[in-house]
């Protein structure tokens, strides 16, 4: 009993650290806590690198329908690459569902949710598990990196000229107040 009121603590604290380690939604579920106290909070700056042309960069949904981002001009495009085994890229769902849903009907914003893996499949249950109801595409052409370079979660942003408006590669926050009027922005544009 000595030896159990002695190392239980430790043994509680060493158990929660293997958890979160281990365990995807126990880590998604610690960074959207930190999420919530503004921890990771986007920051809306113009990105150094421009894209010259969004001609041929295309995305496909589970139907077949292909989306060419050279077609969306005079749209506000918001492009997240995300996958399902991806702790960061799970915390920061709720907050992508709810400015999904902010802006769903919206027919001046266009949203991609890049399935990095391409499993369409495992993807759009992992929606459907979750009532997210965001549509769920996997990327279909070669995509340059000064727009997704591997990291995940990565989001990027064109204005409706389909210049590179916003790039931030990491969890953040994007349900934030200066981040809604940082869409309204390019939206009135």
């Amino acid at each position: 009993m000595k030896i159990l009121k002695k190392y239980g603590a430790n043994a509680l604290f060493f158990t929660l650290i293997l958890v979160i380690l281990f365990v995807p939604d126990a880590k998604a579920f610690l960074i959207r806590g930190l999420m919530e106290i503004g921890l990771y909070n986007p920051k809306i700056e113009q990105p150094a690198a421009s894209v010259s042309d969004l001609n041929g960069i295309q995305f496909k949904d589970i139907r077949g329908n292909v989306i060419d981002l050279g077609n969306l001009k005079g749209k506000v495009i918001f492009v997240n690459f995300w996958a399902t085994w991806c702790p960061p890229c799970r915390a920061e769902m709720p907050s992508l569902a709810k400015l999904y849903e902010q802006f769903k009907n919206d027919n001046t914003i266009v949203f991609i949710f890049a399935d990095a893996d391409g499993n369409l499949e495992k993807s759009t249950k992992y929606m459907a598990k979750r009532n997210y109801e965001m549509p769920v595409f996997k990327v279909n052409s070669d995509v340059p990196a000064q727009i997704f370079s591997g990291s995940l979660p990565t989001t990027v942003i064109f204005d409706k000229l389909g210049r590179l408006s916003f790039r931030h590669e990491g969890v953040a926050d994007y349900n934030d107040k200066k981040f809604v009027a940082f869409l309204n922005k390019l939206k009135a544009q």
